[in-house]
């Protein structure tokens, strides 16, 4: 009797299984290979480039980055543009330590120390540029030197990650992002510093050098006193991304996290009320902290409350080519957008003016570091996509340019005209001596701090100046004085003004008595 035998023989003898046991064996292979982090018919990751490749492309974009920024202060400043009283107040506080003196900037009020409004006593490096060319405009280019060298960070590791050409795109579209442009046309700010050190630090997480993440993180909390709290949530990040690959330093992110924390509290709670005048944090009261913790309903409800709120949150989310979301990183942008959306000023809400600029290395950082774990997911689908994020990335910093200040240098009728009052504004500026002790708004205020003790018109308390400064159409008035002279004598009782110019909408009044 015939025993039938299900199995056949190979060529060599060895036996294979039957037709429909190999079915089986076929349809578990194509599972586990959809399930696999690789799938041979998906694009491999581009090598990383090597020699000029690895760096030629994050320079030159670094360098166009550092002349656009700085062909835009120029020009920004040639036409006497002042949005804000920033750069005066930052100038007299650079001259001071220029001249190893306390940061007394009388723009704030008379005796006003400056580390007693915000916390930033690495900006004492201010003091080496501007002794060597004394100019608020100096500022202006050393934060656009600042911005440009994280754009060649951001840029150079991108390239390791995505490839020359995709790479060297990715940190163009950071050179151009709206936080960096917005603070730029806002002039200066402190934050200048604290964007190099952002992208240096979250590029060495991202390689894993996590005791170089936490040294390039701790200066942060001496820019300023919120960037504590920044720094407490990168030692969080980088505590969750050290978990099990160094067991030398099990404790480096909680350590981090401590010491941001610990310096907010310091620098918040002791020593700017010691130098402030009013012995107080000026600006704990815009948060109502009580009504947030009786209602913590209201964590929530007050990030989206505000369309401008909402808008900010989805350009920081789409220039991340939507895939930033994956990255824990994304998270360290969470202190900076809490103390925006809850303080009761609507001017931290919007994507423009510098209040974004801290958040662009993490949008990017989160970027890279969303595409390297999507290429490691599961998920076909979400393999496939991390191909195409950076792209999306560029496409939606592309698309933003034409709103931004940026895109003013493309209109020869623009930022490049003259100014239509810019005759008059060089002819009062040339009317008032050095030395002279003048009180202003912010038209022409940081045309003056570098050769003259300016005091803002709007502060109470100054002494009486030798002359007031009104600019009509650009001071900040509503509305603004018609007669300077008369003002001044109004506000400085037992004095006498006449005024010594007036054209332009600028009028400038002289103490005589």
């Amino acid at each position: 009797m015939a025993v039938t035998d299900d199995t056949t023989k190979t060529p060599d003898g060895a036996s294979t299984p039957p037709a429909e046991d190999r079915a089986d064996e076929r349809a578990k292979t194509a599972a586990d290979e959809d399930a696999a982090p690789v799938v041979a018919s998906e694009p491999l990751a581009p090598p990383e480039p090597r020699g000029a490749a690895a760096w030629g492309g994050p320079l030159v974009v670094a360098l166009l980055a550092a002349a656009t920024y700085a062909t835009f202060s120029v020009l920004q400043w040639r036409r006497f543009e002042s949005p804000s009283w920033d750069l005066g107040i930052f100038t007299q506080l650079a001259r001071r330590y220029a001249h190893v003196e306390a940061p007394i900037v009388t723009i704030k009020g008379d005796g006003f120390n400056l580390l007693g409004d915000h916390f930033h006593p690495l900006l004492t490096l201010l003091g080496v540029p501007y002794r060597v060319f004394p100019h608020a405009l100096t500022l202006l280019i050393v934060q656009g030197l600042l911005f440009a060298a994280s754009v060649y960070v951001v840029g150079r590791h991108a390239v390791r990650l995505l490839g020359a050409l995709q790479g060297t795109l990715v940190g163009a579209a950071y050179a151009v992002s709206f936080g960096l442009v917005g603070a730029v046309a806002a002039q200066f700010h402190e934050i200048a510093f604290a964007v190099p050190l952002l992208a240096l630090s979250l590029v060495a997480l991202l390689r894993e050098r996590w005791l170089a993440a936490a040294l390039w993180a701790a200066p942060l909390v001496f820019v300023k006193e919120d960037l504590g709290l920044t720094v407490a949530a990168l030692g969080l990040v980088l505590w969750w991304k050290m978990r099990g690959r160094d067991t030398q330093r099990p404790s480096l992110g909680l350590w981090l996290t401590g010491w941001g924390f610990g310096w907010t509290v310091l620098s918040t709670a002791v020593l700017i009320p010691a130098l402030n005048t009013q012995d107080q944090w000026d600006y704990g009261s815009r948060i109502d902290v009580g009504a947030i913790v009786t209602h913590p309903w209201t964590a929530i409800t007050l990030l989206v409350d505000d369309g401008s709120k909402v808008v900010t949150l989805l350009l920081l989310v789409a220039i991340t080519g939507f895939i930033g979301v994956r990255s824990p990183i994304l998270l360290v942008a969470l202190p900076t957008i809490m103390w925006r959306f809850y303080a009761d000023n609507g001017y931290y809400y919007g994507h423009t003016w510098h209040y974004s600029a801290v958040l662009m290395p993490i949008a990017f950082a989160a970027l890279l570091d969303g595409v390297l774990l999507a290429r490691r997911s599961p998920r076909g689908w979400l393999r496939r996509y991390s191909f195409a994020a950076a792209p999306v990335a560029v496409a939606v910093a592309a698309m933003l340019v034409p709103q931004l200040d940026v895109a003013r240098l493309g209109r020869p009728d623009d930022l490049w005209a003259q100014s239509s009052r810019a005759v008059e504004a060089r002819q009062v500026l040339a009317t008032i001596p050095d030395d002279a002790v003048v009180e202003t708004d912010i038209g022409l205020m940081s045309y003056l701090v570098d050769r003259t003790d300016v005091f803002y018109v709007g502060n109470t308390g100054n002494p009486a100046p030798d002359y007031v400064l009104i600019d009509q159409y650009g001071g900040g008035w509503n509305p603004a004085p018609n007669d300077a002279a008369q003002d001044a004598q109004d506000r400085f009782p037992g004095t006498t003004f006449r005024i010594v110019y007036n054209a332009g909408g600028y009028q400038l009044a002289q103490r005589t008595s």
